[in-house]
């Protein structure tokens, strides 16, 4: 059997399909949580993030102009709600630090490095951690990033190539 492309999804869901709207949330909620988790640095945020870019991308289907470009057009409506969301924060709460607290110690090197770039991410400026998670992380091009996070394509390289250089001197990466 066949897997219906996003077109195919978004038209059965724009038509009443709940079983069509099912299958995008099946398709993107994982990847857009990991990238709400590497942008927000906590867990429960993003999930919750994830909750709400999926309602609003239910109610406002209709806006979505190319059903093809579904991808970016939910990870757009996540970035947006991201941005929201840290906005509304309260400055004196820093998100990595607190989840960081929060988790248990370990020994194990795989852990610590993640917890590493996780602490060094949040020290990156929000648009320019954005713009690593999406690229570095989760293999995305500049212009799809770009478009993401409605960013001139220029803006996205330099936040990729400026995050890029700030880990390594952050993390003390030897850069091969």
């Amino acid at each position: 059997m066949q897997t219906p492309d996003d077109g195919a999804l978004v038209a059965a869901a724009r038509s009443g399909s709940d079983q069509a709207f099912a299958r995008i949330v099946d398709r993107y909620q994982s990847p857009v949580r990991g990238f709400l988790r590497r942008v927000s640095g906590n867990d429960a945020d993003a999930d919750e993030i994830a909750q709400d870019a999926f309602v609003d991308a239910w109610t406002h289907l209709r806006s979505l102009r190319d059903g093809t470009k579904l991808k970016s057009w939910l990870f757009a409506i996540a970035w947006r709600k991201a941005k929201a969301r840290a906005r509304s924060m309260s400055r004196s709460r820093t998100r990595e630090t607190a989840w960081q607290a929060l988790q248990p110690v370990s020994d194990e090197p795989q852990r610590e490095m993640a917890l590493a770039m996780q602490q060094a991410l949040g020290q990156l400026p929000e648009e320019q951690r954005a713009a690593v998670a999406l690229c570095l992380a989760g293999g995305w091009s500049h212009s799809d990033a770009a478009s993401v996070l409605d960013l001139p394509l220029g803006t996205v390289k330099s936040h990729v190539s400026r995050g890029r250089t700030r880990l390594i001197a952050i993390l003390g990466v030897v850069d091969a």
